[in-house]
């Protein structure tokens, strides 16, 4: 069994959007974290059978500020 970091993000249209940093490309949307979760286990699954995990540690996320 494998562990790994998912950063979820919501878009201006409500959709929840998953991606796996340490799979490229591994990524999916769903209207419910619920639906969400599910995708995204099943887009890991299919993304280790192409690719092997970089092995960069996922250490948080920050916020910055700059004038725009």
């Amino acid at each position: 069994m494998k562990e790994f970091s998912v950063l979820i993000e919501k878009d201006a249209d409500g959709y929840f959007i998953a991606s796996v940093p340490a799979l490229r490309g591994c990524h999916t949307q769903a209207k419910s974290l619920d639906t969400l979760m599910k995708r995204i286990k099943e887009a890991i699954e299919l993304c280790l059978e192409v690719e092997k995990p970089i092995s960069n540690e996922f250490i948080g996320v920050q916020k910055v500020a700059v004038n725009a």
